[in-house]
């Protein structure tokens, strides 16, 4: 059966579009072709304001590594994580340290010339080239076999409102910035219907069991467990985005228009409804790509749930010699840590559809940052740790570079999907080729 009369058979059977993304998804549904690669996925997850290098960077080189208290969330998953460093933004040009950090990040190129001015830099607009998670997502679009209902899916947790160089990581093409969604109740609306109340959320759940009794008789038995635990994962996700709106807060919680923004002090309960939905997103089969972008470069984020109260950016100015800054600051970069780990539990915990190992064998998280380190501005030494598989890179160990353009690495990320380019943002930095000791 082929992709269009899949979908033909299913609509014919009156499926909605809510099911539609994940049942064609099905091994009993899907192209032989696809069954024979497992699905690959990237997620690349920011957080601003640099690290405190002496709690975050491993001692030893290879295998035989400790995770310092930053990372000492990843434990559970230490043979699968990978940790790059002097991996570098070698951009230069306009903007600040912080604007070109973020802006940079995941293009590898120029911040156009513009009226955005940022410390005492010249100003600087928005980043002339497209991101590499858009790049995958437009390669991987153009395949019948890995072409998804989104192709990339861009997540956020207290990002502000206002559009400028510093709040935008994700781009299109040159001058195209993507704006994160950091609604919850939206990005569930966006993978499962618009929701205008709670009736209809209630009716996106209602919809789907009624899809799943349409397609029983037509799928594999096997099929129909698999599709009963995307439902139980689904109706888990509505339970807590309605326990979260009753919650008592200690008066009356007036009826939320659709974009209000979230409390500074409910970011973790934000957090781990993103990246639920995240997983939810990934087994329905809805994108293969996905950006998780914390507050924003100059972030100033106040973890009151870790006991601090300054902003994460404030602190992140203080010097090295003021020991309590920068306890405070390991204590924000390892709560970041934990909503890393917390992702890769999920998706070790998820079994692929077609039975190909769990989700997080096939998906390549990337945790990063626009700067090395708050206080200096630096861009050398920018943390890329990442965690999971499915790219071919040899996991488990600590490496160093020699201030090697990050360039190199967003090309070797290209690779590892299979496409091979030969430059990525600025080719000044890509004549050694992809990032070497990888695999």
């Amino acid at each position: 059966m082929n992709d269009s009369s899949r979908r033909e058979f299913l609509r014919n059977l009156g499926i909605g579009a809510a099911a539609l993304p994940f049942l064609t998804g099905l091994p009993s549904l899907a192209l032989a072709e696809s069954l024979a690669k497992p699905k690959q996925r990237l997620v690349i997850i920011f957080s601003p304001d640099g690290i405190v290098p002496n709690t975050f960077w491993p001692d030893a080189v290879g295998s035989n590594f400790v995770l310092k208290e930053s990372l000492k969330p990843l434990e559970p998953f230490k043979d699968r994580t990978l940790i790059l460093k002097g991996v570098c933004d070698r951009v230069k040009g306009d903007g600040d340290g912080h604007m070109r950090g973020i802006g940079c990040l995941l293009t590898g190129t120029e911040l156009f010339p513009g009226n955005v001015q940022g410390g005492s830099d010249t100003p600087a607009g928005w980043s002339s080239g497209i991101s590499i998670d858009q790049e995958l997502k437009n390669y991987l679009q153009k395949s019948l076999l890995t072409r998804t209902r989104f192709g990339s899916l861009e997540f956020g947790v207290m990002v502000p409102e206002h559009a400028d160089t510093w709040t935008r990581m994700v781009y299109a093409g040159p001058n195209k910035p993507v704006a994160p969604l950091d609604d919850p109740y939206q990005m569930f609306g966006k993978l499962y219907g618009q929701m205008k109340d709670q009736d209809i959320l209630r009716s996106v759940l209602d919809d789907l069991r009624g899809d799943l009794a349409k397609v029983k008789g037509s799928i594999a038995k096997a099929d129909r467990q698999l599709l009963e635990e995307h439902l139980d994962l689904v109706r888990g996700m509505e339970n807590e985005i309605q326990a979260s709106r009753k919650q008592d807060v200690g008066h009356k919680v007036p009826a939320l228009e659709p974009g209000v923004r979230r409390d500074n002090d409910n970011m973790p309960k934000i957090s781990k409804l993103q990246l639920d939905l995240m997983v939810s997103a990934f087994l329905a089969d809805s994108a293969r790509v996905a950006t998780l972008q914390y507050t924003n470069s100059v972030g100033q984020a106040r973890f009151t749930w870790l006991g601090i109260g300054e902003g994460q950016h404030d602190l992140s100015h203080e010097p090295d010699s003021n020991k309590a800054a920068q306890d405070k600051l390991t204590k924000i970069n390892h709560w970041y840590c934990e909503q890393v780990a917390y992702l890769a539990k999920r998706l070790s915990e998820t079994k692929e559809p077609d039975g190909s190992g769990t989700l997080l064998d096939n998906t390549t998280i990337i945790w990063t940052n626009e700067l090395g380190q708050g206080n200096t501005h630096t861009l050398d030494d920018i943390p890329f740790v990442l965690v999971g598989g499915g790219l071919g890179f040899k996991m488990g160990r600590s490496l160093r570079y020699d201030r090697v353009p990050h360039n190199r690495l967003l090309m070797a990320l290209a690779h590892g999907f299979g496409h091979r380019v030969t430059s990525f943002g600025n080719r000044d930095f890509c004549g050694a080729g992809i990032l070497s000791n990888l695999s």
